[in-house]
Formats: structure tokens, C-alpha cells, sequence
């Protein structure tokens, strides 16, 4: 397969010093006038007839070339779609020919001419003027490589974006949703805010986080994992309602769910609770659905239908868990026959050693959230997992938050902040799980809260969960620009 990329390389590179023989420069120069292909097709009337449309300019790629004779028919291929040219050597002079037969598929090129259809009633801009925009060295993929090396596409996103069209929508998808949540937030008298993505201590989650260090200063930064702790900081500082589009950097596993670089959202606001927050959460969810995608019930080509149709189910874990599994939680280590689910076996837990908060937790993201399609908003998760909530004041084993499972996965957490300094730095003490993973203690975050911060209401989105929730993508990688990769060799 190299060897014959090889070949074709070679073969493009005489080609290009053939163009800089006739004096066309392969790498063409600016350009102004040019219309967007699908802007193009939509201006065509019936009236216009064979080819007494205005003259149009546009560029794209070369995605196809059918050359009959004197006739040459090409389609070209930009941001908003295709559109079909047609090369006549009796509309266009000597050296516009002779570029003709320099032309691969996968070059950009720049056509200009009056606007018609075919006989069959292909709209068509019948070029009296071509021009190189820039020549590709390399050819496209053939369709079947295109669709079927999936690792190769995310390595050369921009192969892929142009020579597989979906791709390009759902990432210009991604962008309008990223939009609309900034519109709603706004809208809701949000404000946008920035914080660190370089810190020094990783707090916010508990994440393993990369690391990195500053020469002029002589001390080790953190990647961010989260921006919690910094935007808890602007509530003690007066702001009372405020969002942050951050990315954040956790130093984990590669998955079909999880990049090491993500993007999320996260808000706060003074005087807010889980309850307000999942509110706002379930009400921007269901606008951007219905204003992007048409209406509350989402379709994936695999067949599947979430309906988002509000209000959206909101349950404790531990009724969830006995609903689904028969073990009713009493705040002890789980009993022989206490799951009556036949998954349980099937699913791998390991709750031997785990305090019966670690063993709720287990049971619940191992065997029920991959069930979870429809919104549910679960609720009072155990505190011991959740260091930065409050608990809830009619159980304090359990935390006033909530986890919102959509698609069967985490799109959101939400909490109650905990706004007490002396509770906060018992928790940071005594936090489960991964030691490289619990949160160090902050202690300016720990002062901040000293001066006095509001009772609030916080929540993160997974902004690229959220897409392929919306989408129907199967995998991270696919509603993300440049996921990260191993490198060759």
C-alpha cells in the first residue's frame, strides 16, 4: 500500500512541475467572490435553463472527475456540500485545458462561470475559467479505506472531514450545540467566565491529573481536572450566577466514553441546590433538542430512541438499585443472595473490601446505568464519595446531589455546595478511593471559604457525551476534532 502511495506521489509531483510550465502556479492565491456550493444549488431556477444562470465562482475539492472526450465533468466538494462542474473545451481557452488533464481528485481548485443544469437537471456551473487552488500530493482515500480504517481517520481528521461528509456535520453539530448552551445560559442571566487550566493542585474531581512544571517560577503546575474549586472562589468574590466551557486534563484510561482531554460545562449559582441545578440542566438539554435536532425524541441509526419528553425522572440510588437488583440498602456491606439480578455475576463486580458506600456505588454504575437510556436523574448518592457537596440534612450518609444518566452514561453531576470551610477540610481528610486519584487539600480554596461563601447550587456537563448523546455517535472520538492518539513508531 505504501509503495503504491509512493508511486502516486511521484506521479502528482510531475504534474505540478507540468502546471508550473504552463505558468499556473499549483498553489494558487487569494481569491475573493467565491459562493458557498450549497448556496450555489439553491440559487438555481428552472428559468436559468441549460446555462443562462449568472456567472458564479466557486472552489472546493476534487471528490470526483469523469472525463469524456471534449466534455470533463467534475464534483467539488466544500464546507456546505457538493456541487457539480462541468469543463467544455469550447467555453474555456488553451491553457484552462491543459490544466484539465493535471487535475486529481483531491486537489482544490477554482472555477468560475454561468450557472445551468444538465439534460438530467443536475444543477451545474459550466466553467469558462479554472484555476489551481492547491494540489494534492497525496490521493484521497478509496471509499472503502475511507470507511473502513477507523483508526486511520481519527489519525488524519483532515482526510476525514472532506472525504467523509457526515464527519464534517456532526462536528459542525457539535459547534452549533456548544452555541445554543451559551445562548441558554445567557439567557438565564449566566455569565462566562475563565479560570487557570494550569494549577497549582489538581482539585475540582477526584482524577489522576498530567503534570508539568514552570521553569521561571520553579514549581510544579497541574493540568486541570476540573475548574470547581476556581469558580467557587468568584462566588465568594460576589459574582452569583456564572459558567464556564472548560477544558479540563485527566491523566486516565482511553475508552469508547473517555478522552484524556474533554470538554465540559460547569455553573454555579449563589443561593441554587441540586434542585435548581437539575432544572436548568433538563431545561437547556430539551431546548437545545428541540431547536437543533426538531423535537424531544432523539433517534440513533442503531435503532435506539431516548425521549427527553420532561419532566424527567429524578430517584434516589438506593430505590433504583433495590428496583433493579432486589438489594435493599440499609447502610451495611452487602449479604450472600442480597442481588437477585441475574447480571450480577456477568458484570465483573468486585465488592469484596469496599465500605457498602463504595459497594452502592459499584452495583449501581456496573449494573444499572448502561440501562439508564431516558433521562434519570439519580439522586442522594453516598457523601463519602462526594467531598465538595453538602449532605443531605435528613441523612447525612447520603450527599444532596444528583447524577444525571442519559444513553446509558453520565452526562451530569450535580450538587449542593458545601460552603462550610471546617466540614470541607474533614472531607478533603478523609476522601476513598485511588491515592494518586483524591483531591489534595487546597488550602487557599480552604481560606476562600473562610471569608464565607453563599449556599449554592453547581453542576458539570460533558459537553462531548452530550453530542454523542444528540448524534448517535458510538464513540468519543467521533465528536472530537483531533482526538488523542498513539503516535507511529
Amino acid at each position: 500500500m505504501q509503495d503504491e502511495i509512493h508511486h502516486q506521489e511521484a506521479i502528482r509531483r510531475e504534474k505540478v512541475a507540468k502546471l508550473r510550465e504552463l505558468g499556473v502556479d499549483p498553489y494558487g492565491s487569494a481569491a475573493g467572490g467565491i459562493t458557498p456550493s450549497a448556496q450555489i444549488k439553491q440559487s438555481y431556477t428552472a428559468a436559468m435553463g441549460h446555462d443562462s444562470g449568472p456567472v458564479v465562482k466557486a472552489a472546493g475539492r476534487v471528490v470526483l472527475k469523469r472525463d469524456m472526450g471534449k466534455f470533463s465533468f467534475l464534483t467539488l466538494r466544500d464546507e456546505s456540500g457538493d456541487l457539480q462542474v462541468a469543463l467544455d473545451k469550447r467555453r474555456v481557452d488553451e491553457k484552462a485545458w491543459a490544466v484539465r488533464d493535471l487535475i486529481d481528485l483531491g486537489d482544490l481548485i477554482v472555477v468560475e462561470g454561468p450557472l445551468g443544469a444538465t439534460n438530467k437537471g443536475e444543477t451545474t456551473v459550466w466553467a469558462s475559467a479554472v484555476s489551481m487552488a492547491a494540489k494534492a500530493l497525496l490521493p484521497p482515500p478509496a471509499k472503502w479505506e475511507g470507511l473502513a480504517d477507523i483508526e486511520l481517520r481519527y489519525r488524519q481528521r483532515y482526510v476525514d472531514l472532506w472525504a467523509n461528509p457526515e464527519v464534517m456535520a456532526v462536528l459542525k453539530m457539535r459547534m452549533a450545540i456548544v452555541e445554543e448552551i451559551r445562548r441558554y445560559m445567557r439567557e438565564q442571566g449566566y455569565l462566562e467566565v475563565e479560570t487557570p487550566m494550569m494549577q497549582p493542585l489538581a482539585g475540582g474531581a477526584a482524577a489522576r491529573p498530567f503534570v508539568t512544571h514552570h521553569n521561571a517560577l520553579d514549581i510544579p503546575l497541574y493540568l486541570r481536572v476540573a475548574p470547581e474549586l476556581y469558580l467557587k472562589r468568584l462566588l465568594v468574590g460576589g459574582f452569583t450566577k456564572i459558567f464556564e466551557l472548560n477544558r479540563n486534563f485527566r491523566n486516565e484510561g482511553i475508552s469508547p466514553r473517555h478522552n484524556p482531554e474533554f470538554t465540559m460545562l460547569e455553573a454555579y449559582e449563589a443561593f441554587g441546590s441540586w434542585e435548581t441545578m437539575a432544572d436548568l440542566v433538563e431545561g437547556m438539554i430539551c431546548s437545545i433538542a428541540q431547536k437543533l435536532f426538531g423535537g424531544l425524541r432523539i433517534a440513533h441509526k442503531n435503532g435506539r430512541v431516548i425521549n427527553l419528553q420532561r419532566p424527567w425522572r429524578r430517584v434516589r440510588m438506593t430505590e433504583l438499585v433495590e428496583e433493579r437488583t432486589g438489594w435493599k440498602f440499609r447502610q451495611e456491606p452487602i449479604g450472600p443472595g442480597d442481588l437477585k439480578s441475574a447480571e450480577a455475576g456477568e458484570k465483573h463486580l468486585e465488592l469484596r473490601g469496599k465500605s457498602p458506600a463504595e459497594q452502592l456505588v459499584e452495583v449501581y454504575e456496573k449494573l444499572i446505568e448502561p440501562t439508564l437510556i431516558d433521562p434519570t436523574f439519580v439522586t442522594h448518592v453516598p457523601s463519602v464519595i462526594i467531598p465538595l457537596a453538602k449532605k443531605s440534612k435528613d441523612d447525612p450518609f447520603f450527599a444532596d446531589v444528583y447524577e444525571l444518566a442519559i444513553n446509558g452514561q453520565e452526562i451530569s453531576p450535580g450538587y449542593s455546595e458545601l460552603n462550610d470551610p471546617e466540614v470541607q477540610a474533614a472531607n478533603f481528610a478523609r476522601q476513598v478511593g485511588d491515592d494518586a486519584e483524591k483531591q489534595k487539600t487546597d488550602d487557599d480554596f480552604l481560606n476562600a471559604l473562610k471569608y464565607g461563601m453563599p449556599p449554592a447550587g453547581g453542576l458539570g456537563l460533558g459537553i462531548d457525551r452530550l453530542v454523542m448523546m444528540l448524534t448517535g455517535a458510538e464513540s468519543i472520538r467521533d465528536v472530537i476534532l483531533f482526538p488523542l492518539m498513539k503516535r507511529n513508531g
